[in-house]
């Protein structure tokens, strides 16, 4: 990268900033109203578990995958590039759907381009600021919750002032993902040869402390089911009492609330952690989803989801992030990446399993799936202050 932009901030990181800006802007317009779409297609809670554990198992094993596709050729700025376009044309025939299968096969494929880009593109903003990779990313995180939060809050616009339909917000979201790659044809990513490395796992090589780690965040990954359930208990509980409109868009300002929390208190929850220990913010983080489902399945007022989604989002502020960290904190320098990749390709797994698990209870009763996950969540705390973390 040109010397002039060391000093400052890298062309390259505003640019993908723009991109993610747009993109998440796109995906959080469809995002809150996915599991309404679904269910108002025939969907029932078994097959919004299914889609949305899919959604966040495809895109996690294929990180992997990609990410060592774009080491071994040398190049990166095509798996972006292909990424969001996959995404974006998906979400375009998503907006056409008439069935719950039409959804379930367009949202897997849309995060297959989430997969293919995440990889490339965070080594091209580390390539592009070698000196201040922190303040790259850190750069380009904000640019991704801006445009997150925005999206929440264009969808409750589209929804209640302007009363369109589900398939004609999805409609525009996917104009808006395409718009997102023109600032695309402006990066520049530095030259580089390929790369003959093995895709071999070495598990032995890790810690164990890293494995006493996995199994607790394996417990907890099974509690840890789609936000989709989140939104659809709102739902049961507004839509006997109000308009459908007015339910829906109340729900949507949830989501966007407890994603507010969530951008604005993840970066004091990382600097905590590094004061008081990773492993105190993650066990008090554990703690709180386990009363925060118990709230869930539960809640029967505006109230009560009020305080529960903002909690929601703080949760993720204290688990998402630090979670890394604390694996990476755990492994050496020539066992990171195998232990990051690990970590990714298990939680992605878990996601569909524990979708799969919430939708099957939510047909039973719509409490069961949070009375679940609460009590995984325990187990977990227990787990996490008694497993020993010292090799």
């Amino acid at each position: 990268m040109d010397n002039k932009y060391q000093k400052g901030v890298s062309r390259n990181v505003i640019l993908l900033g723009l991109v993610s800006f747009l993109n998440d802007l796109s995906s959080e317009m469809i995002i809150p109203i996915l599991p309404m779409f679904i269910m108002a297609l025939g969907g029932t809670g078994f097959i919004v578990g299914l889609i949305g554990g899919l959604q966040t198992s495809i895109s996690s094993i294929l990180k992997v995958l990609f990410g060592y596709w774009s080491d071994r050729i040398g190049r990166r700025k095509i798996f972006v590039s292909y990424g969001y376009l996959t995404s974006a044309s998906f979400k375009l025939l998503l907006s056409f759907s008439t069935l719950w299968q039409h959804i379930l096969v367009l949202t897997s494929f849309e995060r297959i381009g989430k997969g293919m880009r995440t990889a490339p593109r965070d080594a091209i903003i580390a390539d592009s600021m070698p000196v201040a990779r922190g303040k790259g990313f850190g750069i380009h995180r904000a640019f991704d919750t801006v445009g997150a939060i925005s999206g929440g809050i264009a969808a409750f616009i589209f929804l209640y002032v302007f009363g369109l339909c589900f398939s004609s917000i999805i409609f525009i979201a996917a104009i808006v993902a395409f718009f997102g790659l023109i600032p695309l044809y402006r990066v520049k990513e530095k030259r580089r040869e390929p790369q003959e490395i093995g895709l071999r796992i070495r598990l032995r090589e890790l810690p164990k402390s890293f494995n006493s780690f996995m199994i607790v965040a394996t417990i907890f990954a099974f509690s840890n089911f789609t936000y989709m359930f989140f939104i659809l208990k709102a739902m049961e509980v507004f839509t006997p009492i109000m308009p459908v409109k007015e339910s829906t868009a109340i729900v949507v300002l949830l989501y966007v609330l407890s994603n507010f929390f969530y951008a604005v208190l993840a970066i004091p929850f990382g600097t905590l952690s590094d004061r008081i220990g990773i492993r105190k913010v993650l066990i008090f983080g554990y703690l709180l989803f386990s009363v925060v489902c118990i709230g869930f399945a539960f809640a029967d007022s505006l109230t009560a989801f009020l305080i529960l989604f903002p909690l929601y989002g703080i949760v993720y502020a204290m688990v998402d992030g630090n979670q890394r960290a604390f694996v990476s904190d755990m492994s050496t320098g020539n066992s990171r990446a195998t232990a990051l990749g690990t970590f990714h390709t298990l939680i992605g797994i878990i996601a569909l399993l524990s979708s799969l698990i919430a939708g099957y209870l939510w047909t039973i009763t719509p409490a069961f799936p949070f009375l679940f996950a609460s009590l995984l969540s325990i187990i977990a705390v227990i787990l996490f202050a008694v497993l020993s973390f010292r090799d």
